[in-house]
């Protein structure tokens, strides 16, 4: 085999496959991509039994057909140092000898046989959920949740963002008992209906790795999932058993209403931390009229922090408390200049949201208050 490809393109290609790699693997094979020359396209996989990532791309000067494994780590470094040229790569295909060539340089290697590599999970027969979505569609929905996903193995149902798939409409929900992120979009009509658990890793991978293409074709069975666009294609396996009632949980009226300038406040809650516990990062809320006062404290210590944020606040003077780190999170997934805050009591979760949202989309947050003294 023998094919001449673009340094820089191969690199591009090879750094997204890497991502579903472990760090460590019980197969030692699953160290290396898998290459595959069909023609004048080379085929690049990365798997981890749970998820493979396929990327394609085209190649010139290509010679014969097959298969062969290299290090992962290895190439990706190789190609990261090249300039941008073309690069050769020539596989004796008897005793899988690896030569790559440039007009500077030359590089050898033994590869593996390509029929070693684990093959990936069997076709599923019977009913499948189909639709294709705009890319952006599908970032967006990620984007917005991932942060909220769990990660306590006793609820592994938590651990994915949960695609609730409508026919005009796809409701992207996680949620780690904390807090719970509910984003919705109409960009695109699936016309279809069901749902599924995309776990946390493939989540990440596909926001990583698809953002440039146009559009995504989804494939759902009662295990999987693919995801597939022009230069890729992840498989993944899906979380077993039922995510939680969302809608049960979401409080249908908060009457107290509260708009604040978002980065003021952000800038506000990180000043006041500093002076407050680091432990579980309290801040205490105090509303009135056109104040938001915030104050943290660490009483081992004997600091505290004050600060007056201006807003517009509706409903009675209320004093309720959060974790720092979470406000910061979910200050941070909001992206317009006011935030929103629904509230009832200190007890009960108060909802964020954008003061405008989106054209077709629709951005919810819940975030469970902590218990004060005061």
């Amino acid at each position: 085999m023998k094919f001449n490809v673009s340094s820089k393109t191969l690199h591009s290609f090879v750094s997204s496959v890497s991502k579903v790699i472990n760090s460590k693997n019980a197969l030692t094979i699953l160290n290396s991509f898998l290459f595959t020359l069909d023609g004048d396209t080379l085929t690049v996989k990365a798997s981890d039994m749970e998820n493979s990532l396929v990327g394609r791309l085209t190649v010139t000067e290509a010679e014969g057909n097959g298969a062969f494994c290299m290090d992962a780590r290895r190439i990706v470094e190789l190609l990261k140092e090249m300039p941008d040229q073309g690069i050769t790569f020539d596989i004796d295909d008897d005793n899988l000898e690896v030569n790559i060539t440039y007009p500077n340089g030359k590089y050898n290697t033994i590869a593996i046989n390509g029929m070693e590599y684990p093959a990936g999970q069997p076709q599923e027969q019977g009913d499948s959920l189909t639709f294709v979505c705009p890319t952006e569609q599908v970032m967006k929905g990620i984007e917005n949740t991932l942060f909220a996903v769990g990660n306590d193995d006793l609820r592994p149902q938590m651990m994915g963002i949960l695609w609730d798939v409508k026919p005009d409409r796809i409701i992207f929900v996680a949620t780690d008992t904390r807090k719970l992120v509910k984003y919705t979009n109409a960009l695109s009509e699936p016309g279809t209906e069901g749902s599924f658990i995309l776990p946390f890793k493939p989540a990440s991978v596909l926001k990583n790795v698809f953002g440039k293409e146009d559009e995504i074709k989804v494939t759902v069975t009662t295990k999987s999932v693919k995801f597939e666009s022009e230069s890729f294609t992840l498989d993944c396996s899906l979380i077993k058993g039922n995510f939680p009632d969302y809608n049960r949980v979401i409080p249908a009226n908060n009457p107290y209403s509260l708009t604040v300038d978002r980065q003021s406040l952000i800038n506000a809650i990180k000043r006041v931390c500093v002076f407050g516990d680091g432990g579980n990062g309290l801040v205490k809320f105090k509303t009135t009229a056109e104040t938001l006062t915030l104050r943290a404290q660490d009483n081992s210590y004997g600091t505290s922090g004050t600060e007056s944020v201006p807003c517009n606040y509706e409903g009675n003077e209320l004093l309720i408390g959060f974790g720092s780190p979470y406000l910061l999170e979910i200050l941070g997934t909001i992206d317009t200049p006011d935030v929103v805050i629904k509230l009832a009591d200190p007890s009960r979760a108060a909802v964020f949201r954008p003061a405008d949202d989106e054209d077709k989309s629709e951005l919810l947050i819940l975030l469970m208050p902590m218990n004060i003294i005061d």
